[in-house]
């Protein structure tokens, strides 16, 4: 096998990493402002607040971190389990 040191990609630069990040940030404001364009068909209330599917999403996220934590607490083994 061939090692290959020094081999470096566009997402090891700190600054293009924040370049995504200010990406990400700015379509998902885009997506939230775009709300206020088309008319939602809602099948509960909750559905038609502003931005609800944008904290909807981000809560469950969140949660969804926080239940894996829980998990691994749970299901880790030991480094030399299957030895």
């Amino acid at each position: 096998m061939t090692e290959q040191k020094d081999k470096y990609t566009w997402f090891d630069k700190p600054a293009n990493v924040k370049k995504i990040i200010i990406a990400l940030c700015v379509v998902c404001g885009m997506l939230l402002i775009a709300e206020f364009f088309y008319h939602k068909h809602a099948h509960f209330a909750a559905e038609e607040w502003f931005g609800f599917y944008a904290f909807y999403g981000f809560i469950m996220c969140v949660l969804l971190v926080l239940a894996a934590k829980v998990m691994r607490v749970v299901l880790m083994r030991d480094e030399d389990y299957y030895d």
